[in-house]
């Protein structure tokens, strides 16, 4: 989501909190799923963090006044909820993070059948690789080349200075590829 979508969605909020709450939910839903999914690695968590997300940014938004809210930075901000609240139930629940569902539909409607299969396939395999991450590398990577934030946006997600976010996002990265590798080796 561009930063011109996102100054126009605090604008809508700012000036009619209701309306610009939906219009907020609608544009930010599959992205705050996708990074929930990707942090916990169960659908069904991934449905409650991102909901639970929404109902702490509609409680905020309520007691927020509109000067706040005009100068929110929406991305970074529903993105901080949603960590926030997936650490939180990781550490009430002790949720463990296991591989995604190899069933999760992943769309690509340009791509013929043969393709779909392959990059389902592929996907699964990527999103298992991702889970298996440690958080804090996991966290950076998601945000930094999924959900593509900036560096300095991700540091002050996620509290960290920003050269610890480059060697977390490197370091996650390497590991990957070292996997991917791994993996096609025994393929």
């Amino acid at each position: 989501m561009g930063a011109e979508r996102d100054e126009d969605l605090t604008r809508a909020l700012a000036a009619d909190p209701v309306g610009g709450f939906e219009s907020m939910v609608y544009a930010y839903q599959h992205r705050l799923y996708a990074f929930s999914l990707a942090m916990s690695g169960e659908p069904m968590d991934a449905e409650e963090i991102a909901q639970d997300t929404f109902m702490r940014a509609h409680a905020a938004l309520s007691r927020y006044p509109r000067e706040r809210i005009a100068v929110l930075r929406l991305n970074a901000w529903l993105h901080q909820i949603a960590l926030n609240v997936f650490r939180n139930r990781a550490r009430k629940r002790k949720l463990r993070v296991v591989p995604l569902d190899p069933d999760l539909p992943v769309a690509d409607s340009a791509a013929g059948p043969e393709r779909q299969v392959l990059s389902r396939a592929a996907l699964r395999e990527l999103a298992n690789l991702v889970s298996g991450l440690p958080e804090h590398q996991r966290a950076a990577v998601v945000l930094r080349c999924v959900q593509g934030m900036t560096y300095a946006e991700v540091a002050t997600l996620l509290g960290q200075p920003e050269g610890t976010i480059k060697a977390s996002v490197h370091r996650g990265l390497q590991t990957l590829k070292r996997r991917a590798g791994a993996l096609s080796e025994v393929s």
